[in-house]
C-alpha cells in the first residue's frame, strides 16, 4: 500500500479560516492522471497540487494543478502555496524556486516576514496578457443572475483574457453590484457552448472599484461548469485582471500595483497584491503574491 503525505494551506490570507484553502501533496511520484483527478474530487476544493520530480534538473519542481473536474495549465493560488510549503519543508529553502506547468514555467519567490521566517510567496504568470474574444454584456449578465445594466463598459467589454489560464473578465457598476451577483448554471452552460472547445468552462471574473480607485478592486470568480461554483481567491484571473488594466493605462512604459479584495462574501476574505508593467518594446507581464498560513497535514494510502 502506498502513503502520500499531504498539508492543507490558506492563500492570500494571514488568518486561519480564511483566504483559499489549498492541498498539497509535496512529493505524488508514482500516482497516476487518474487517482491524481480522484484525489482532487475527494478534497473537492478549488484546487489540489501535485509535486513531481522535473524534466530539467536545473528547475525544482513540475506542479501538476487540478480542479475537482479536470487538470489546469496554470493556477496563482497553487503556486503561491505550493511555494510556501515547499519553502517551510527546506531547511535552507532558496530564494525562488522554477515550476514546470503544462502553460509553462513559472518562478516562485519565497516571501518572509520582519522575523525572517516564510509568510508567502509572489508569482510571476508564465505568458504575457493575451487578449481573445469580446463577451456579449447580456450573456455575462445573465450568468450573473444581473441586469445588463449592471455590467460596465466604459474602461473595457466583457472579453476573455489569459496570463496562463482564459477567463472571462468583465467589470460591474459597484461593489454593491458585486455583491449581488449569483451564478445561473444554466445561463453557464448556454455561455459555454458559444466558445471553442477547448475553452468550455467559461470561468466568469467580474470586479469593480472600490471608492472609484482603479487600483483597489474588489473580485468574484465563477467556473460551476469546471467544479468551482465559486472561488475566495484567484491569482490566475487577478494576474490577467491587472494586466489588462495595465494594459489599458496610458502611457507606453507603465508599472502599476493593485490591491485585490476576493471571498468576502463568501466569508473567506482574501488580499492578493498583483503587478503588471508594460513596455513599448514588450508584452505585458503580471505577478501576484500573497500571504499564507498553515491549517492541515496528513496521509493519504492507496
Amino acid at each position: 500500500m502506498a502513503v502520500y503525505e499531504y498539508v492543507t494551506v490558506g492563500v492570500f490570507t494571514d488568518k486561519r479560516f480564511g483566504g483559499n484553502p489549498l492541498a498539497v501533496f509535496p512529493d505524488a511520484t508514482g500516482l497516476t492522471d487518474a487517482q491524481m483527478q480522484a484525489i482532487a474530487a475527494e478534497f473537492n476544493l478549488s484546487e489540489t497540487s501535485f509535486v513531481l520530480p522535473p524534466a530539467n534538473p536545473q528547475h525544482h519542481a513540475r506542479v501538476r494543478i487540478f480542479t475537482p473536474k479536470a487538470e489546469l495549465p496554470f493556477a496563482g493560488h497553487p503556486n503561491v502555496g505550493t511555494g510556501y510549503v515547499l519553502a517551510r519543508r527546506d531547511q535552507t529553502p532558496p530564494e525562488h524556486y522554477v515550476f514546470e506547468e503544462i502553460a509553462g514555467l513559472v518562478r516562485v519567490h519565497v516571501l518572509r516576514d520582519e522575523a525572517q521566517a516564510v509568510c508567502g510567496a509572489r508569482i510571476s504568470a508564465p505568458r504575457a496578457l493575451s487578449i481573445d474574444v469580446d463577451v456579449p454584456v447580456d450573456v455575462v449578465a445573465a450568468c450573473a443572475g444581473l441586469d445588463a445594466s449592471d455590467i460596465l463598459t466604459t474602461a473595457h467589454t466583457p472579453l476573455v483574457a489569459s496570463v496562463g489560464s482564459r477567463f472571462v473578465i468583465a467589470e460591474v457598476a459597484s461593489v454593491e453590484t458585486l455583491s449581488r451577483a449569483a451564478p445561473d448554471v444554466a445561463a453557464f452552460r448556454r455561455a459555454a457552448a458559444t466558445m471553442p472547445d477547448d475553452d468550455r468552462r467559461f470561468s466568469l471574473h467580474l470586479y469593480a472599484r472600490i471608492d472609484g480607485d482603479a487600483t483597489h478592486l474588489r473580485a468574484r470568480m465563477f467556473a460551476p461548469l469546471g467544479g468551482i461554483l465559486e472561488d475566495p481567491a484567484t491569482g490566475s484571473a487577478n494576474a490577467a485582471l491587472a494586466a489588462l488594466l495595465t494594459s489599458l493605462a496610458p502611457g507606453e512604459n507603465v508599472d502599476l500595483h493593485y490591491e485585490i479584495e476576493q471571498g468576502v462574501e463568501m466569508g473567506r476574505p482574501s488580499l492578493i497584491i498583483a503587478s503588471a508593467r508594460k513596455t513599448a518594446e514588450g508584452p505585458v507581464l503580471a505577478t501576484i503574491a500573497g500571504n499564507c498560513v498553515p491549517m492541515m497535514q496528513g496521509r493519504l494510502e492507496l
